[in-house]
């Protein structure tokens, strides 16, 4: 018995593998431990549409070619020869080249690097995942219409921005015929919004469960002047500071984000969210930020602090039957709309907004953005009014320019609707002809028109005192 109880012992220590230090490193994936770092590091800055000093590391191939300094960015099993290596390594100072006006990569990340390099730099990505590259030299082919999960007019009008495959299209407005594609990296474009002056445009999205993307384009020239990774998972509900100097938006890791609109180094982070923050919307004064999420919550943030200020919404279990997915601060050219009264209890001298959300209870509902009574438990002291239900979930809502009236759209069942309510008495107009589920709307900026769109791939143009169909067009390029 004492043998038996010997061998039982000592056996599993047997089985336990020795480290060590002359070990060689494990084999290091491309696919697996390689790529992901340049997605989340080094894509942003170095892709088919934005290669900075002429190198891409979007993929393998791309890795092993020179730059402008005619260095090759990886010479197999010679790291020290490699320029990608040279550029990544941190130097005595704490900082290293690349990534450039960012923290250096972490010791790990750059030892996965060097191993790789090290071990020949083979491509081990599965033959499943080898995609054909989509850029402007191969855009993307579509056998059907995309669907579409945001719209926006330009300031002047001109141009609408639609989104597609791994792109943003935009139409001119006179005849709706294609002007041009701006291609990036973003599998999908979830939200975008062309900024306050009317010179660039953002959009939000990613690669679900990989990475996701700030972009900021000149549309004028098709140039991608802002590529910012953040999060590893697709980004939602882009919105513009006043200012034009911040694009925040939605993640779902549950936070809310906000970066620079210039160079998208991040600048607001809040976590309050249990749920995925869908949209989000500033203040007039660009102090605030509202945010919604699945959740069921509408919160609010101070912008330079990045501190929770207050649930717009109520807090009381049931008070939302559903999560929330848009929302829309009301203009202030609505002439009753004022300063909040300095002997308001509680009140602080800020502008007096009002926001419009809606969800998955398909109920519009107008929020005061700021508390104007203390709060009570079981309160909703900051909801204005309720609007009639839509059929469905609402999925998208705007107001038109001079905050009168706004738009929201919704589906249910493989259909869509589209609806303006009047923002003061309720009262509303069905637009007709929405052929499938809507998703997106927006208001062209001189109040005459809504383009909305959704599954079918189809942008619907309505006259929305009416509700008739004015035109529509497939937002699909040509073969």
């Amino acid at each position: 018995m004492r043998i038996r109880f010997a061998l039982v012992c000592l056996t599993p220590l047997a089985l336990v593998p020795v480290s060590r230090a002359d070990d060689p490193p494990a084999k290091v994936s491309y696919y697996k431990d390689v790529r992901p770092i340049m997605q989340q590091h080094c894509n942003g800055c170095h892709q088919p549409a934005k290669p900075l000093g002429g190198y891409v590391t979007t993929e393998h191939a791309a890795l092993m070619k020179a730059g402008e300094r005619e260095k090759a960015g990886v010479v197999p099993g010679k790291p020290e020869k490699s320029y990608l290596v040279e550029q990544i390594k941190v130097h005595s100072n704490g900082r290293a080249e690349m990534p450039k006006n960012r923290d250096p990569l972490t010791a790990a990340q750059i030892k996965t690097v060097f191993d790789w390099v090290t071990q020949g730099a083979t491509d081990d990505t599965p033959a499943s995942a080898r995609a054909v590259a989509v850029d402007a030299q191969n855009p993307p082919k579509y056998s059907a219409p995309p669907v579409v999960t945001a719209l926006s007019f330009s300031g002047d009008g001109k141009f609408v921005a639609v989104t597609g495959y791994h792109e943003i299209l935009i139409y001119e407005t006179e005849k709706f015929t294609l002007k041009s594609r701006l291609i990036g990296i973003s599998e999908r474009v979830q939200a975008l919004a062309y900024s306050p002056d009317g010179k660039k445009l953002a959009a939000v999205g990613g690669a679900p469960g990989r990475f996701g993307e700030v972009q900021v384009w000149n549309p004028e020239t098709e140039k991608l002047l802002v590529s910012a990774p953040v999060t590893f998972d697709t980004l939602y509900g882009l919105s513009w500071s006043p200012d034009g100097t911040k694009i925040a938006f939605g993640c779902s890791d549950n936070t809310v984000r906000a970066v620079d609109a210039l160079n998208g180094k991040q600048l607001l982070q809040m976590g309050t969210h249990s749920d995925w923050a869908l949209a989000t919307v500033f203040s007039q004064d660009g102090l605030h930020l509202a945010s919604v999420s699945r959740d069921m919550s509408m919160k609010l943030t101070h912008v330079e602090t990045q501190r929770f200020i207050d649930n717009i919404t109520s807090i009381t279990p049931g008070a939302l039957k559903g999560g929330l997915m848009a929302v829309d601060r009301r203009p202030m050219k609505d002439k009753r709309m004022q300063k909040i009264p300095a002997d308001t209890p509680g009140a602080k001298p800020n502008l007096y907004d009002e926001l419009v959300i809606g969800g998955s209870d398909g109920v519009p509902r107008l929020y005061k953005m700021h508390r104007e009574v203390k709060r009570e438990i079981g309160d909703d002291s900051n909801r204005v009014r309720e609007f009639e239900r839509m059929p469905g979930r609402i999925s998208g809502v705007v107001f038109n320019p001079d905050g009168a009236k706004f738009a929201a759209v919704s589906s249910l069942d493989g259909k869509g609707e589209l609806r303006v309510y009047d923002a003061n008495t309720g009262a509303k107009v069905v637009c007709e002809k929405v052929t499938g589920p809507a998703y997106a709307v927006a208001w062209h900026p001189e109040g005459k028109l809504i383009a909305s769109a959704g599954f079918d791939g189809i942008v619907w143009l309505h006259d929305p005192s009416t509700g008739k169909l004015v035109t529509s067009f497939v937002a699909m390029p040509k073969k």
